[in-house]
Order: structure tokens, then sequence, then C-alpha cells
């Protein structure tokens, strides 16, 4: 990582998935100092837990003063709390903000997670160097993010970048309706049986998961691989309305599914090709993510220091 500019201690940033809690920490010089990762319970009440994390970040990482957490949901831009969360639902019934400065002492920003990672992306991943960007983000849920001149842009209200929502055919399908890790697995499943030659056969059919079929694909498994493909010409089709429409510089494309990379990413830019606008297409680099599962907490720790 660069030199951070402005920056007077280390800064700490944390991502509240589904099922885990990972934080990040970043020194004075723009380098991971650390990385810690705890179990999360969606079940069991997220304060308690991102407290005890917290405080246990504290012992492990030294002093800090900010602290910025991603979490899945709708951030307000006024108020600052989660309207929405499909995940995580209790996260919209507290002020996070407020409740994690009084009991950790630290400044916190909450910021939505694909927001997060985007930034962390645009900062110090494969954005770096351009000036506006799209992240899209696949995996328990499907996001994006807009960065336009080095920022953030949130819409109205806070919500921009639901990239799930896009419709990719007449009926209404959105793209989260088929390219989240949950669906990319139902859809599977739904052609188990069509292919007894995969080796997803060995796995009983109600326990496979995404990293299973990632895995499978990476192996050479001719029906993982089509299923992945597959994904990609939906995700395809939903970028090539990003391009057409903003005629944006550089696209991003990470989270879970991308563990498969080119399988994913070469279907992506072969049916985004397909539906775009030629010139604009042409001006357009579509990339895949380079900071993996650490790109939201990494992001949520810079717009910490940012802010």
């Amino acid at each position: 990582m660069a030199e951070i500019q402005g920056l007077a201690g280390k800064f700490v940033g944390v991502e509240a998935s589904f099922s885990t809690l990972n934080a990040v920490c970043i020194d004075v010089k723009g380098a991971i100092a650390g990385v810690h990762r705890a179990a999360f319970d969606p079940a069991q009440r997220t304060i308690p837990q991102l407290i005890g994390f917290i405080n246990e970040l504290k012992n492990r990482f030294g002093n800090f003063e900010k602290i910025g957490v991603a979490v899945p949901g709708l951030i307000h831009r006024e108020t600052h709390k989660v309207a929405f969360s499909t995940h995580i639902p209790e996260h919209s019934q507290t002020d996070l903000t407020r409740e994690l400065q009084d009991e950790t002492g630290l400044k916190t920003l909450i910021e939505n997670d694909a927001n997060a990672a985007g930034y962390g992306e645009f900062k110090f991943g494969a954005g770096r160097g351009c000036t506006n960007m799209f992240y899209a983000t696949l995996g328990t849920g499907v996001g994006g993010a807009f960065i336009f001149d080095g920022k953030i842009w949130r819409g109205s209200a806070g919500f921009a970048g639901e990239f799930g929502y896009v419709p990719i055919n007449s009926d209404g399908m959105r793209l989260e309706d088929v390219a989240s890790s949950a669906n990319i697995v139902r859809r599977t499943r739904s052609r188990f049986h069509q292919d007894n030659t995969s080796s997803l056969n060995r796995f009983d059919e109600q326990r496979i998961k995404i990293s299973d079929i990632v895995t499978a694909a990476e192996s050479e498994d001719d029906f993982a691989q089509m299923m992945l493909e597959r994904t990609g010409e939906y995700v395809g089709t939903a970028i090539a309305s990003v391009i057409n429409l903003l005629n944006i510089e550089k696209i991003v494309i990470g989270g879970e599914i991308m563990q498969a990379k080119h399988l994913v990413l070469d279907s992506v830019i072969s049916r985004a090709k397909e539906l775009s606008f030629g010139p604009s297409f042409e001006n357009t680099d579509i990339a895949a993510g380079e900071l993996g599962e650490n790109a939201a907490a990494i992001g949520a720790a810079l717009l910490a220091n940012d802010n």
C-alpha cells in the first residue's frame, strides 16, 4: 500500500458479514499491520458481539482512536443509521454508531459493505490510479458502489449502488436472484442430476456450498464451470447497463465468487461486450478485485481515517 497522507496513527476497519467478523489494522505507512477474524452469529445480538470483538482488537493491535465498520445494508445519508438490512435485520433497529462509540470510546464510522469494499479497491486494489469506478461484489448478496472523482457517490438518500436489484430480463428477474452465492447454489442443485460425471455428485445435494462449486470449477469440472460461466453472463448483462449509462472508466468485480477469477470474469466481459455500446465498452476496463476477503475491512479503515 502507498503512504496515506494526513494519518496521525494506526486505524482499524471491521467487516461484519453474515457469518464472520473480519478486522484489518493499517499502520502509519499505509501497510496492513494485522488481521484478525472471529465467528459472528446473526441469530445473537449484534452489539455485544461487535463490542467484544473491538475490545479484543485493542489488545491485539494496541491503541487506536478510529474504527470503520462495514455492514450489509443501506446506510441513510443524513442519520448514518442502517435503514434496511436483509441479512442482519437487527442492524436497522439500533443506532450502531452511537452504541459502538459509547461502549468502546472510539470514533466510529458505519458504512455499507459494498461501498467500503469498493473504496478499498479504488484506493489500494484493482482500481488504484483511476478517477471514476464502479465496483460490484458477488457473495451472500450482490451489491455495488459508485466512485466519482475519488469519492463514493451515495445518491439522494444514501442508497445508490444496489446492483443486485438491476433487472436482467423482461420478467423482472433481478441480478441477485441468480448471482448471489445462495442462488448460484440453488441453480446448481436444480441441475444437479443432469450431469452424473461432475465431481459435485459426491456431495450430499443439500450440503453443497458455493466454495464447493468454485473448487470443482478450478479443478476443471465442466458442470461447475458452466454454472459459474452462466453466472458471469448474468452479471455481464447488468454490467452492460452500467457501461451504457455511465461510460465508466473502470469496473472492478469482487466477492466470494471471484475466487474463480477468469471463469467468471471472462464470461462477464464477453457478455458485457455483446450488449454494450461499442465505443463505451472499448473505453472501460473490467478487472477482478485484488483485495479478496479483506476489501471491505480495508475500505472501512480508510474511510474512518478520511472522516
